[in-house]
């Protein structure tokens, strides 16, 4: 691995990349320090904290912490990040937009420029609302209601723009996916004051024999989800496809062999983020509009919130984790069937004299991928729930309360894969170059 990374560094274009990269992300991180004006942070924090509840540390792991210090980065790439589902989705319900996808480089071109405009759009609503929120709570510092609100909508909203910008810019001059690396840091950043707050809840002022067992505990435990992560990440079903002899000229072609791969988490983390921002909006209207929960409603709220999961005290409120489950498995099916089509593809295979061996190309094809493809995602989202379960686990039954999560780690291993194969693939690139150059 290192002697990978010593190559690469060898390579001018992947050092400048690494590099303005690098300066990106220090450029992200400063951002993230400074305050929106015209607020009382101190007090907003704490509003925050009470409004969103669980998601509070879901926002704060996605923008670094950026969003709980209401930086001008607050809104960070959660507004892109939203676009850009929201426009998957339904490029396979309007027509236009799955036009646009199929037209190559141009058709792509716009799509990002419309994803771009409901990014800043998504902003200004946010900005408003949070506006709003503030407003009610008595937290701007400005005279003016009408300046104050500007001042909140105008920051975040640019500050969302900039971070979208940076992002790209990374994209076009750096290595990896701009946005991707830049939800890696912001993640990231989050971590060491979480270990700290592992290390004193469990192992400080513990005699020797406890930190150590407590140490190898949360080791252990950050270990196997990785490794369950990576599992899930790689995993690959091929099926092979065979194509028939075809004449071309006075020559005979064809039965090269080939293989589809479906991945065993082809949604990745849409299924999870999902079913936790479905579970959250209860709570955050009712604590927007200040309605005071009694009775049962009180335990309807609680078992949407992830804080209560395992909880000994509460232990009706696990019956919303089986909610949560129920709706990983709906989303991952859902949107699995929206961005993989199986019909496309036999048809595709059929006209160019593809065919799995033993399966007759046509609809016998189609029906094949479909079983096989309902057969990966089950798999898929068993694996999605375990490593989103693991962390709700430890923090319900012992109190190990992080601001990462099995969704983060997810995100994690899956912008470091992709970023080592993109690097992999420029030096490959270098090297056929130079072999071609000689």
């Amino acid at each position: 691995m290192f002697k990978g990374l010593r190559n690469a560094l060898k390579v001018k274009e992947i050092r400048m990349g690494l590099l303005f990269t690098f300066f990106i992300m220090i450029v992200t991180r400063l951002g993230s320090l400074i305050p929106v004006p015209g607020i009382n942070v101190a007090a907003v924090q704490e509003y925050l904290a009470q409004t969103l509840g669980d998601s509070n540390s879901f926002l704060a792991s996605f923008t670094g912490g950026s969003f709980t210090q209401m930086s001008i980065f607050a809104l960070n790439v959660t507004p892109y990040i939203t676009s850009s589902i929201i426009i998957q989705l339904l490029t396979i319900a309007i027509p236009a937009l799955e036009e646009l996808q199929k037209d190559g480089d141009d058709g792509r071109k716009k799509i990002t420029a419309i994803t771009r405009y409901v990014t800043i759009l998504l902003s200004v609503i946010e900005g408003l609302g949070l506006a709003i929120g503030f407003d009610r709570g008595n937290y701007l510092t400005l005279d003016s209601k009408i300046l104050a609100y500007l001042v909140i909508i105008v920051t975040l909203t640019t500050g969302s723009a900039f971070v979208m910008w940076l992002g790209e810019k990374i994209s076009e001059h750096g290595v990896g996916n701009g946005i991707s690396i830049i939800l890696l840091v912001n993640i990231v950043s989050r971590m060491p004051s979480d270990f700290q707050n592992l290390y004193e809840k469990f192992i400080k002022g513990q005699d020797i024999v406890d930190q150590v067992i407590a140490a190898a505990i949360i080791i252990a435990v950050v270990v196997v989800t990785v490794v369950l992560v990576v599992l899930l990440q790689d995993g690959v079903r091929k099926i092979p496809v065979q194509y028939a002899q075809k004449m071309q000229g006075r020559r005979l072609a064809g039965q090269q062999g080939s293989f589809i791969p479906l991945n065993v988490n082809p949604s990745n983390v849409i299924p999870v983020i999902f079913a936790s921002s479905i579970l959250s909006v209860p709570s955050v209207i009712m604590n927007l509009f200040n309605v005071n929960a009694s009775g049962t409603w009180a335990k309807i709220l609680r078992g949407m919130n992830q804080n209560y999961w395992f909880n000994k005290s509460y232990p009706w409120a696990s019956l919303g984790l089986l909610v949560y489950i129920l709706m990983v498995f709906f989303f991952a099916y859902f949107y699995t069937s929206v961005t993989f089509n199986p019909m496309e593809i036999a048809n595709n295979m059929k006209r160019g004299g593809g065919f799995i061996p033993g399966i007759r190309p046509g609809k016998p094809t189609q029906e094949y991928l479909n079983r096989i493809l309902n057969y990966i995602i089950f798999i898929g989202a068993v694996g999605l729930i375990i490593v989103a379960v693991i962390p709700i686990f430890f923090n319900g039954v012992f109190g190990a309360d992080v601001s990462f999560g099995g969704t983060s780690l997810i995100i994690i291993v899956g912008v470091v894969i992709e970023t080592i194969k993109q690097i992999e693939s420029k030096m490959i690139v270098r090297n056929y170059s130079g072999f071609l150059s000689e």
